[in-house]
């Protein structure tokens, strides 16, 4: 009973870091990444579907990505999506290839970026400490019914604090790196 608790807790602060990582990689840098453009999307015989299902995102160097759609058609309406999207960034069209540079990040926006970035990691640490709290009613909720001990309740809890301590500090280290990242030129 115990062990499907802590099991639970992991589970779901294990997806909690993953979703935050995600978040870290959304947030542009001055370095070109293909994840910098994993949420734009495109029009598609209809639809709206990721670049990525239209099209090869690579890195061409450290500020330029490529991105060469698989349909020819389809590379003035990726090129306007990537211009309209939230990035601020002005593609270039050579042909069939779609050149993304990517603009160096002034000192202000690189510090609102930091600023954003603590906040992301902020919103993470919280979803961990909600997870521990919901993983600590359940185990007092099994010592109101007697399922077990007051001493195995105690147990459980140091060990499911252990657990948040270890991912809360998962999510710090996260942050360092991206501050990092985003503080250099």
């Amino acid at each position: 009973m115990i062990d499907e608790i802590k099991q639970d807790a992991r589970s779901r602060m294990e997806k909690s870091v993953e979703a935050l990582k995600a978040e870290m990689a959304k947030i542009r840098t001055g370095r070109a990444h293909t994840s910098i453009l994993d949420h734009v999307t495109v029009e598609y015989y209809g639809t709206e579907v990721p670049i990525s299902q239209v099209a090869n995102v690579a890195v061409e160097d450290s500020r330029t990505l490529t991105v060469t759609p698989w349909e020819k058609n389809m590379v003035p309406v990726v090129e306007k999506a990537i211009m309209n999207s939230d990035l601020g960034l002005n593609p270039a069209t050579a042909g069939t290839v779609i050149r993304v540079p990517m603009p160096p990040l002034t000192e202000e926006r690189r510090k609102d970026l930091v600023r954003i970035v603590r906040q992301e990691a902020e919103q993470g640490r919280v979803a961990i400490r909600n997870i521990r709290r919901d993983a600590n009613g359940d185990i007092k909720d099994l010592l109101k019914e007697k399922e077990i001990s007051e001493d195995e309740a105690r147990r459980a809890e140091e060990e499911i604090q252990k657990l948040t301590d270890k991912y809360i500090a998962e999510v710090d280290q996260i942050l360092a790196e991206k501050e990092k990242e985003l503080m250099e030129i």
